[in-house]
């Protein structure tokens, strides 16, 4: 069961799609084993990157115990939903099925932060014992939450654990609820997103791994594990060399599409479609996204 101790590389999964649009379900099970065996310690499921808002809720339910069925580590499912009765019946059906736990975003129309509050503790009495992660993503949902919310969600739910954190700019945040916990407030895990983008800083300023989907998930567990030995400059210089990918993936509105396309390339997923509405990459971008990755692999190959 997922809690406060979580730490490492929880990868955000991608949900493949064959070129028809539906699920290609041999490709999720070569994507479970991918993850795995790149380092990731958790796997986060129907997130905003897996899709989840184009399942029906039959699929979703399906491929929750796809991957649970699949997967040697834990899973936490995603089950943001506009009201409170579809979030409790993914989150039940999900547990039922072996699940860690589960993650909540705010919904857009928030914007005091006693609605946010009250929010999270409406959340937390509709999931029951389930353990969840807040997801604070404040460029895609719209709704901002001040760390002083945070911390009063997690001193008022129990069942809130984590923090998946990807405010930007946000490595104020990391420290300032690292200083509450440090002065006695409850502290929750804090995994971070954005594709890694800042993942060094993050977890200098004190968070507990990562919980985003870059491409190259093993970026990730190099990273953390150099900078838990100790060797701040290798864990600088692996980041370095993927940074390029990374910031590349990092475009808004096209980064599924590349985070597909390079998952195809590499042979995790056997097709690069992203369902219907969603972009689709150029022969331009495809183009510039195979450059990059010869360039990373002849950067990596002086240091790993």
């Amino acid at each position: 069961m997922l809690d406060e101790t979580a730490r490492g590389v929880f990868t955000i999964a991608v949900t493949p799609f064959l070129p028809d649009g539906a699920i290609d379900w041999k490709s999720v099970d070569t994507m479970v084993d991918f993850y795995i065996a790149k380092g990731a310690t958790g796997l986060t499921i129907l997130g905003m990157m897996g899709e989840a808002g184009k399942l029906t809720a039959a699929e979703s339910i399906a491929v929750v115990k796809r991957v649970i069925a699949r997967s040697t580590v834990p899973v936490v499912v995603g089950v943001s939903a506009p009201g409170f009765a579809a979030m409790k019946t993914l989150s039940d059906a999900s547990m039922d099925l072996g699940a860690a736990g589960v993650m909540v975003a705010p919904p857009g129309n928030l914007r005091s932060d006693a609605q946010i509050v009250a929010y999270y503790h409406n959340s937390a009495e509709a999931l029951g014992a389930a353990p969840f992660v807040l997801q604070d993503f404040p460029l895609v949902t719209n709704v901002v939450i001040p760390v002083s919310v945070i911390l009063k969600i997690a001193e008022d739910c129990p069942t809130c654990v984590m923090l998946k954190h990807e405010d930007w700019p946000g490595l104020e945040k990391i420290s300032a609820l690292r200083a509450a916990s440090d002065a006695g407030a409850r502290r929750i895990s804090i995994l971070c997103g954005n594709g890694g983008l800042y993942l060094l800083e993050e977890m200098l300023r004190g968070a507990d791994g990562a919980m985003t989907g870059f491409a190259y998930p093993e970026m990730m567990a190099q990273v953390i594990a150099a900078y838990r030995s100790g060797d701040l400059d290798h864990a600088r210089d692996i980041f370095d060399a993927y940074m390029p990918m990374v910031r590349y993936e990092a475009q808004p509105g096209l980064g599924l599409a590349i985070r597909k396309y390079t998952l195809a390339q590499r042979g995790v997923i056997a097709h690069d479609t992203v369902r219907k509405p969603g972009a689709a990459l150029s022969t331009a971008s495809k183009a510039e996204i195979n450059a990059l990755a010869t360039r990373q692999e002849t950067a990596l190959s002086r240091l790993l």
